[in-house]
């Protein structure tokens, strides 16, 4: 398997790498979604986080990678595995990078019926598609402002769900699909419709170095990335093992961070002043600096937290104001210092 680009080798896009990591972290929190530039490190910094994230357990014989802690009922796959008269067997899986690509059909998405079997034995089987793929892992669509209307209904429905069902041609199957969904593109192409933009948790905007000593610096790695991948990928290994033990740190660390109700009139008092719609603005907002908390290793939430993940998590949930010609990332920031000084 070729050798993924090291994260902690990544120039820049520091907004970036810190909303993947928080996603990494809780992926409860909804997903990334990242726009800018071509060529500024989008895929190769999910790619590098998949990679250097620990190995997950999973059923040996379950075709969605489940955790074998996991209840049987919630997979088909593992409630035949665990009604045997020996437990099931376990192995170790790389957390899955699965993308999806724009001309995907909804069968290659979803699933389908595997014909080699019904025609060969006459047995309807179901046959595993993207989803089932990504289960436990990324799902990452570049380009994702121009996927097609039906998949993007699609995606809304399995992100809110975490499972995906599949009814045709007599086969009626439910298996899990829980995976963090990471979508890229150039706002230029098109904007993204309301309703897939809003189940993204976070929102980030990444951009061409402007500086000469950071594209150099850039171009270097890059070079001697390609040159020898395995001697560079040695160079930074334990740059990487540190960001591996402070993710794993941080997972066993979330549930016991402590969020006082002060930080929650903060979040609620910023959305009131941006004017977001419904709650799930400060929803997501408390997930991520509670988790941005567990990955500095505090206790508690403060306001230093909120402040840095408070414009990817609200950037993209605001109304376009005719009488600001600002952009959204200059009023998160401007409301930030108006309700919450330094």
């Amino acid at each position: 398997m070729a050798l993924a680009f090291p994260f902690s080798a990544i120039v820049g896009q520091d907004e970036m790498k810190l909303a993947i990591l928080i996603a990494a972290v809780d992926p409860g929190i909804g997903g990334v979604l990242v726009f800018g530039d071509r060529g500024t490190g989008k895929s190769t910094a999910v790619r590098a986080l998949a990679a250097l994230l620990p190995a997950m357990s999973a059923t040996v014989g379950c075709r969605y990678g489940c955790d074998p802690a996991s209840p049987p009922g919630a997979c088909s796959d593992c409630a035949k595995l665990k009604n045997g008269k020996t437990a099931p067997r376990t192995h170790k899986l790389p957390v899955p990078v699965v993308d999806l690509p724009l001309g995907a059909t909804e069968d290659r998405v979803v699933g389908a019926l595997d014909l080699e079997r019904a025609l060969a034995d006459g047995v309807k089987a179901f046959e595993p598609g993207l989803l089932a793929r990504a289960n436990r892992g990324f799902l990452y669509i570049d380009e994702v402002n121009l996927l097609e209307d039906h998949l993007v209904d699609l995606l809304i429905d399995v992100a809110a769900s975490g499972e995906n069902v599949v009814e045709r041609e007599g086969l009626s199957v439910r298996h899990p699909a829980r995976f963090v969904l990471i979508g890229s593109g150039n706002p230029e192409e098109g904007e993204l419709r309301p309703q897939l933009l809003d189940r993204f948790g976070l929102s980030v905007e990444v951009s061409t170095p402007r500086d000469l000593p950071s594209r150099v610096e850039v171009v270097k790695r890059r070079d001697a990335f390609e040159r020898d991948p395995a001697a560079f990928t040695e160079a930074w290994a334990k740059e990487d093992a540190k960001i591996r033990r402070h993710i794993v740190a941080a997972r066993k660390r979330l549930a016991t961070v402590v969020l006082p109700d002060s930080l929650l009139e903060h979040a609620a008092r910023l959305c009131m002043a941006l004017g977001t719609d419904g709650l799930r603005g400060e929803l997501t907002l408390m997930r991520a600096a509670r988790a941005l908390a567990a990955y500095d290793g505090d206790a508690e939430v403060g306001l230093a937290h909120l402040k840095r993940v408070a414009p990817p998590a609200l950037r993209h949930r605001l109304r376009r104001d005719p009488l600001d010609d600002a952009g959204s990332s200059v009023r998160v920031e401007r409301a930030i210092a108006e309700m919450a000084p330094a």
